[in-house]
């Protein structure tokens, strides 16, 4: 056993233990969900990476010993090479804006710098406030910390986000002549393809990787160097500089300071703006999952216009049932998206000088960007990609949909249009049928016409259409 000391007294710590005295008590304080720092990814890294290029800074403007920058350079390395989660069990909930995490990486560095400088533990040689926390504070070590973590968190959802992007195109290709009704307030509308409703699809998630890639690019701007409160107090002069030509150097990303220290520490607008981006993904998600429960309805006695993969059986009681459990899945994901906006947005909220709910922040949002990165391949590969479209039936219910009127409408008026509608409901027959009965189109021309198909290509409808004239008077 060891010793260690603080402002509140001494406790024993177990001499194996690369922790110290204030891990030691957050440890005991904060223990509620059983989710730690470094079960966050990255984020124990990332102030590790931070502690590395703070003392190569302070090393490169004379303030810190070579021997000792050597020491605190090596052990981060070894942190950062062999992880240890162990050393890292602080409860993700914790109060004081981080410092806990903050001191819980100051500690494990100093004690591992202690023992390559003179073989033992302790803080003889490099303490975990002078040295490794020197000219940082919790107060900008976490939040810079957070942002590098995201910018590495996010490029995995912007990578899953492109593959989403190239799976649905496939599939609007796969589509392209696959000619259904479209349905607006649930009711019968214009003919179009399936090809064309996941194009819809696959440009909402193009935009979706326009958005991430703007958050990332944010994420480069840290509020490090700023300390507690903005001023820079506890620096020396030409460590901003020094630190952030170190980080660059380390993490070889172009990092650099935020315009405004105050702000960074102030406000967390940024958060809510990334949760915002996280929330429209699972919205997207959200629409695609419905849209395919209720295209894939029936078998039977449902609109039943496509099949997705069966993946698993769908009833403890009926046989031969199956359900959209995947869709399901990628719905819930979508919930617990819009559970932690809204709690990020009231941990955003802050006061004063700085932002103390970071660590609800940096738990909820990176869970969110886990959730969607994770759901999308799923979604993919158990049910996109294996998307069946009922051809025939798709193209039946497009050919007997009164929306077909809209083609004499556009021939003729709307009022003969409303009758032959009216008509064609009455009597149940389709709108060709009724048209040609009428004699207002003869059977050549209501086949060119009122082809659903035709309908969904401005290329086709376009030329045929300006020749209308003839089908009037014909």
């Amino acid at each position: 056993m060891r010793t260690e000391y603080d402002a509140l007294g001494e406790r024993q710590l177990a001499d194996n233990c690369y922790f110290g005295i204030q891990t030691q008590r957050a440890k005991e304080n904060f223990s509620i969900s059983n989710t730690t720092i470094a079960d966050i990814k990255y984020f124990v890294t990332s102030i590790i990476v931070i502690k590395k290029a703070a003392a190569i800074a302070n090393h490169e403007i004379g303030v810190l010993e070579k021997n000792l920058c050597t020491a605190i350079c090596q052990a981060a390395d070894e942190m950062l090479i062999d992880f240890d989660s162990q050393k890292f069990p602080l409860d993700i909930y914790q109060g004081g804006g981080g410092t806990s995490a903050n001191m819980n990486v100051n500690e494990v560095l100093a004690n591992r710098a202690n023992e390559i400088l003179s073989g033992s533990k302790g803080y003889d040689m490099v303490h975990p406030n002078t040295h490794v926390n020197m000219g940082q504070s919790t107060n900008d070590v976490i939040p810079a910390a957070m942002k590098i973590t995201l910018y590495q968190t996010l490029g995995g959802l912007e990578h899953q986000l492109q593959q989403f992007v190239s799976d649905l195109a496939v599939k609007e290709q796969e589509f392209k002549n696959v000619v259904k009704i479209a349905r607006t307030c649930f009711q019968d509308a214009l003919p179009i393809t399936l090809g064309q409703q996941f194009s819809g699809y696959r440009s909402a998630f193009e935009r979706m990787v326009v958005d991430v890639k703007a958050m990332r690019k944010i994420c480069l701007e840290l509020p490090l160097g700023a300390t507690a409160v903005g001023t820079e107090f506890g620096t020396v002069t030409g460590y901003k500089e020094a630190v952030y030509r170190a980080l660059q150097d380390v993490t070889k990303l172009p990092f650099t300071v935020e315009h405004n220290l105050f702000d960074g520490l102030q406000n967390a607008d940024f958060w809510m703006k990334t949760s915002a981006v996280n929330k429209a993904i699972a919205l997207n998600l959200n629409k695609l999952a419905s849209d395919l429960r209720i295209m894939s309805s029936g078998p039977r006695a449902g609109l039943s216009e496509i099949s997705i993969p069966a993946v698993q059986p769908g009833s403890s009681i009926m046989p031969g049932k199956v359900n959209p459990v995947i869709p399901e899945m990628v719905m819930q994901v979508y919930f617990r998206v819009l559970g932690n906006d809204l709690s990020i947005s009231r941990a955003c909220e802050g006061e004063l000088d700085l932002n103390v709910w970071e660590s609800l922040i940096l738990n909820c949002i990176t869970e969110s960007c886990h959730l969607l990165s994770n759901c999308l391949p799923l979604f993919s590969e158990k049910c996109i990609k294996g998307i069946v479209p009922n051809r025939e039936k798709c193209r039946r219910d497009a050919e007997n949909s009164l929306a077909l009127s809209t083609v004499i409408a556009t021939l003729f008026d709307y009022q003969t249009a409303s009758r032959i509608a009216q008509q064609a409901d009455r009597e149940n027959k389709n709108i060709k049928q009724v048209v040609i009965e009428n004699k207002l189109l003869s059977e050549v021309d209501a086949n060119k016409y009122l082809d659903p198909l035709v309908m969904t290509d401005p290329s086709k409808f376009g030329p045929l259409f300006s020749s209308k004239q003839v089908a009037r008077h014909g």
